[in-house]
């Protein structure tokens, strides 16, 4: 089965969401749309990758973002260097470093948060989606 992932985020700022996550993590705006039964939007990735980030905002409902410090969007980044680099890009970009709640995520890792208080952790490790012997 092929499948794509999208994660979905609600932003109080959805301009502001958008360059952060843009800049931050060298994304490309893949798609956009403003007004969809009341929704504007902004998808965020690598073309041609299985996943995606959307970035959402309801058209007339004040958000108040209630995100715990376990929701975490995880990415691996196994060159130290190209590590080194997005972490300054996160941080230039306007996110805040933070210590995790879990701290497994220092180990090899530096997780950083947004002005809603999402977060996302760049990890200097490998992951595969094959399953141990």
């Amino acid at each position: 089965m092929i499948a794509h992932l999208r994660v979905a985020r609600p932003v109080s700022d959805l301009a502001r969401s958008t360059a952060m996550y843009r800049d931050g993590l060298g994304w490309s705006v893949l798609d956009s749309f403003e007004d969809h039964q009341g929704f504007d939007g902004v998808m965020l990735g690598t073309e041609g990758a299985q996943y995606h980030l959307e970035l959402t905002r309801a058209r007339g409902h004040a958000l108040r973002p209630g995100p715990t410090p376990e929701d975490l969007l995880v990415l691996y980044l196994p060159d130290a260097a190209q590590w080194r680099a997005a972490c300054e890009r996160m941080l230039a970009a306007g996110f805040a470093r933070v210590a995790p709640f879990n701290p497994y995520w220092e180990t090899q890792g530096a997780t950083f948060e947004d002005h809603d208080g999402y977060r996302v952790v760049l990890q200097n490790d490998t992951w595969s989606n094959v399953a141990p012997a």
